[in-house]
């Protein structure tokens, strides 16, 4: 921002009464960020053990009677009031966080000690909301926005609910849905509210907002291309796409209501939208909003924020979009197939429409909604975000299928495994005889490439693995399989093994896993046989 936008930037703010008359600019900083990041985490360094020391201390008085609640008062105030002191150095500013952390975590530790858990969720919320507005730090605010918004969905989480409407997974996105629709109200009020309370108010919207994308992009399963990476994210989070399913049907249909409500709401505020080729990438949208029930809040998000010039919440909601397309890659009830086609489908729509726009608008067009980006960079960089994701999705989903048609079939004896943890809910946990020295490496994961084990084949297919010997190459009838790293230690492709609810008594049966491997060492697990090779 240059120096002449800034001081008009001030004299706007100066005259809604967001700030007091006479307020200077402040001086620039000129530590460089490195030396700030450094002094930041001297000061959590000296106080996190000054916080543990007190904490052993203080132990027996914490755990008992009203000493949580006396100990949480006492830090969070503290906290508070040198947050508010003006010309607070960074190292300073820092030593607080630790305390005003440690005051809501004593506190958070006897409410939920001596009352309902969503009650004591729904107080900390509060209390949330509360120190933001006595705190004047914008980014501390976002953060506690943040925690507010999480505190009040565990505060609301259904019970009862899904036991005769939504399904178990579907009460998370009941909640996350509540969270948006408290975000919209809390945006149509703002405008009525005084200038200060405006601005408190626009912090918390944007942490309640990017903690409400987190939870939907969360809910909605391991993205495809995190997911080998990062390893599963739990029972907890898989939104099912089980299409068709009468308990389904609402997500899917709200879910498309919203992403109709945002191409609306798009085309209401960029006119140069009301044309033909986007209602028609609109309903792409829509229609892939019938598959994702996480999908369509994110995309009323992203044009709500989009059109306020709220980009980098923007950005989020697109990250978070990104993520939930790329999550249909696991969705249970759908062939891979079908999935690679309707991916395929809606990218080759969506790239076709974008080619009309582009030929149509000569120049100007839809994208003079932007002006301060230009035209030329604007369309490309429009029709890249149109179609990177869903290009992202199809090339993955067709390597696999390649590789399913072409890979040689392998069959791999699997390990015992603890008996409590074999099957859990949709999913049945998978471990495969692999030599210690390779799973467990010295070195652990950080290693330049993927190590890779000797597979043994019997006339039946089944393989036993080996190490690989330094320099070996595969005999005849040997292949190579690569690893993946999953948990701190390399496995045999994946741990785990997905399913459709209701279906663990067929998979109880299983003894061998079945691969496909390419002629590289990528595998890909395609199904489980049972003690005479039989398919489940």
């Amino acid at each position: 921002m240059s120096d002449l936008q800034l001081q008009q930037a001030l004299h706007n703010a100066m005259r809604d009464g967001l700030l007091p008359p006479g307020t200077e600019a402040p001086a620039t900083d000129s530590r460089p960020w490195p030396v700030v990041l450094l002094i930041a985490l001297g000061a959590w360094m000296a106080a996190l053990p000054l916080l543990g020391v007190v904490g052993l201390l203080l132990g027996d008085f914490i755990e008992q009677g009203v000493g949580p609640y006396l100990v949480g008062v006492l830090l969070l105030a503290g906290a508070v009031v040198v947050l508010r002191a003006d010309g607070l150095a960074v190292f300073v500013e820092q030593l607080a966080l630790p305390a005003l952390l440690v005051g809501a975590l004593s506190l958070g530790f006897g409410l939920y000690r001596d009352i309902d858990p969503p009650a004591a969720s729904a107080l900390l919320s509060v209390l949330s909301v509360a120190v933001a507005a006595a705190v004047p730090r914008p980014w501390l605010r976002v953060l506690l926005g943040a925690a507010a918004a999480l505190l009040f969905g565990l505060a609301c989480m259904p019970r009862s609910w899904d036991a005769w409407f939504f399904s178990g997974h579907g009460r998370w996105w009941l909640v996350l849905h509540l969270l948006l629709v408290v975000w919209l109200a809390a945006g149509a009020a703002q405008a009525r509210l005084a200038p200060r309370a405006r601005a408190l108010l626009e912090t918390l919207r944007a942490g309640w907002l990017l903690a409400t994308l987190a939870g939907l992009a969360f809910a909605s399963g391991m993205t495809m291309l995190a997911g080998a990476s990062l390893g599963d994210t739990g029972d907890l989070a898989r939104l099912a796409w089980q299409s068709g399913r009468p308990l389904e049907w609402p997500m899917q249909a709200l879910s498309t209501l919203l992403s109709l409500a945002a191409a609306a709401w798009a085309a209401r505020q960029w006119p140069p939208l009301r044309q033909a080729w986007c209602a028609a990438a609109a309903l792409v949208l829509a229609a892939l909003a019938v598959l994702m029930p996480a999908l369509g809040a994110t995309l009323l998000a992203l044009a709500l924020s989009a059109t306020a010039g709220r980009w980098r919440l923007a950005g989020a909601a697109t990250v978070a979009a990104a993520w939930i397309v790329g999550a249909f890659y696991y969705a249970l009830s759908w062939p891979l197939q079908d999935k690679a086609l309707a991916l395929l489908a809606a990218g080759a729509l969506l790239g076709a429409l974008a080619w009309w726009g582009w030929r149509g608008q000569h120049g100007a067009g839809a994208y003079a909604v932007l002006p301060s980006v230009g035209t030329r960079r604007a369309r490309i960089g429009l029709a890249i975000s149109l179609l990177a994701v869903l290009t992202a999705a199809n090339l993955g989903i067709w390597q696999k299928e390649r590789l399913i048609a072409e890979g040689q079939p392998v069959f791999v004896e699997l390990a015992p495994v603890d008996p409590r943890s074999l099957m859990q809910g949709d999913y049945m946990a998978l471990r495969f005889a692999i030599p210690r020295d390779v799973a467990e490496p010295a070195g652990g994961l950080l290693q330049a490439t993927r190590p890779q084990v000797l597979a043994r084949r019997d006339a039946r297919g089944v393989a036993t693995l080996h190490a690989l010997p330094p320099g070996a190459a595969p005999l005849a009838g040997e292949l190579l399989i690569e690893l993946t790293p999953k948990d701190g230690n390399w496995v045999l492709v994946t741990d785990a093994w997905f399913f459709a609810e209701g279906e663990a008594e067929r998979w109880q049966a299983a003894r061998y896993g079945e691969f496909r491997v390419d002629g590289s060492g990528r595998a890909l697990l395609v199904g489980l046989r049972g003690a005479d090779l039989q398919p489940l």
